[in-house]
């Protein structure tokens, strides 16, 4: 199972509600981040997902963005359409300054199937630490790559480990992406389980570290995951030539399309609504905007994900 890790931004979002309408049957369980209020566009990606059937994880304790920590404020906004507990997973970000209101919070909301996300350096050894993961209400621990003693832990007392990893590298700048066409993503869908984890997760096309807005860059660039000949995934940056200048953003999006096109039209790779989208742009030098073209990329990485576990089911 996949389990793509997102903020609750209006384009990671619309990625979502697209994915869900698009398909039928899913290896994937998104996990969100609320980052920012209000919450329409999360209500709207919640109903599209549980319409569809595809199950979600809703982090309840942000640890970035503007309602960090509000944990009162996601439940309260968010009541109404997380109200059926067989369409969601509660999940919480554990810390070592945070486990015994994590178990007190748990207990209080009887809530069940929960996912443990441990990304901090935890002190693996605090008894707080294990008394959250003796509990049967937590199912999921999801863990970086290197952290032995808790994926023996989270085994030990039966959970579901799932391997979360930063695989995207970014770059100072787009332009950057020009001396870096093409790179190897990721094969841990090859061999999570062989590993002794039974998920993995990832920040899609996305880096770990949470960026909110920023500035119209002097270079677009289209990052695109793929399927090479049954190998790794890898990732090719297509990139815009003229970056000189922030004007004419327009045309620097068709130079980078064009190139995507070029990609899609002269390999094997399967097509999907993503890929499919991003060519109607282009073919009619339509300019979408910089969060449509990160939408797209995201989608592109869940549906590639999800073909990939669907077919070897």
């Amino acid at each position: 199972m996949y389990y793509p890790y997102l903020r609750g931004k209006q384009f990671e979002l619309i990625a979502l509600r697209e994915f869900a309408s698009d398909n039928t049957d899913y290896k994937v369980v998104p996990i969100i981040e609320p980052v920012k209020s209000p919450f329409n566009s999360m209500i709207l990606a919640i109903n599209t997902m549980k319409e569809r059937g595809l199950k979600f994880a809703i982090i309840l304790n942000p640890q970035i963005g503007d309602i960090k920590g509000n944990t009162a404020l996601i439940e309260q906004s968010l009541a109404n359409v997380l109200a059926d507990n067989n369409s969601w997973y509660p999940a919480l970000i554990v810390t070592n300054n945070n486990q015994e209101k994590i178990y007190a919070h748990i207990n209080e909301k009887q809530y069940n199937n929960v996912f443990l996300i441990c990304k901090d350096n935890l002190d693996t050894s605090a008894q707080s630490l294990l008394q959250l993961f003796e509990m049967q209400s937590i199912t999921n621990i999801i863990i970086t790559a290197n952290y032995d003693r808790l994926k023996r832990l989270a085994k030990k007392n039966h959970k579901t480990v799932i391997r979360l990893d930063d695989n995207f590298i970014p770059q100072k700048k787009n332009s950057d992406y020009v001396n870096i066409p093409e790179e190897m993503f990721s094969e841990e869908y090859k061999y999570f389980q062989e590993d002794g984890f039974s998920g993995i997760s990832d920040y899609t096309t996305l880096p770990s570290d949470f960026i909110d807005g920023g500035m119209l860059p002097f270079a677009i660039a289209i990052h695109w995951t793929y399927e090479k000949n049954g190998d790794p995934i890898w990732i090719k940056h297509f990139v815009s030539d003229n970056n000189d200048g922030r004007e004419n953003i327009q045309g620097k999006f068709l130079e980078a399309g064009k190139k995507a096109v070029l990609f899609f039209n002269s390999s094997q790779i399967t097509t999907n609504p993503a890929i499919e989208e991003l060519k109607t742009f282009v073919q009619n030098s339509q300019y979408p905007g910089l969060g449509v073209i990160k939408k797209l990329s995201i989608k592109n990485h869940i549906e590639l994900l999800n073909k990939i576990l669907c077919k070897e089911k």
